[in-house]
């Protein structure tokens, strides 16, 4: 029965970071149903193979294969995609849901800062979201992207500094916004 240990391992390095390649591919796609298809054809490519996976970091390997998976899919579907917003649920932790306002004020900054993101060239996008949100590290995103890492610190603060811009053009200010990575 090696297909089911097969299956196991695969289960064991795989299914863990599926949170971070749906988050990827929704990021890069711009449309949630989208998304979930690219993810589950991400992990049927991940598996067919797995036998060329000797270990390592089992999460930069598979968002390299998201990552590859979404692009041949915008190739291929550039012309049908449609731009539907990313709705995120909000994050209960510490927020104090018998406040309207709070809630409120919380949305629309976090809608605002999503259309921003979305307006982002791709290449731009996909280092701001796997820092931010995934919390990858320099030296992973250039694994991921097969770029050097300079670039990858470039494009981050050329993103982040676009991301600026459109926040503040948003917001009628031209006031400095600060952003992670900006100090």
């Amino acid at each position: 029965m090696p297909n089911q240990s097969k299956a196991v391992r695969f289960e064991e390095i795989a299914l863990p970071h599926l949170a971070a390649a749906y988050n990827l591919a929704r990021w890069l796609v711009h449309n949630e149903h989208d998304a979930e298809d690219v993810v589950q054809e991400s992990y049927l490519r991940a598996f067919k193979f797995f036998s060329g996976y000797y270990g390592g970091d089992s999460r930069a390997w598979l968002l390299t294969i998201v990552r590859n998976t979404c692009y041949t899919w915008l190739q291929q579907n550039r012309a049908l995609r449609l731009a539907e917003p990313i709705e995120d649920k909000l994050d209960e932790v510490g927020l104090d849901l018998a406040d309207p306002e709070i809630l409120l004020l919380q949305s629309i900054d976090s809608q605002m800062v999503r259309q921003a993101l979305q307006e982002l060239p791709i290449e731009f996008r996909e280092v701001v979201v796997m820092r931010e949100m995934e919390g990858l590290s320099y030296k992973e995103i250039a694994n991921i992207v097969d770029i050097p890492m300079g670039t990858v610190m470039s494009r981050l603060a050329r993103g982040r500094k676009r991301l600026q811009t459109l926040l503040a053009s948003r917001m009628g200010k031209e006031a400095h916004i600060e952003l992670p990575g900006n100090a």
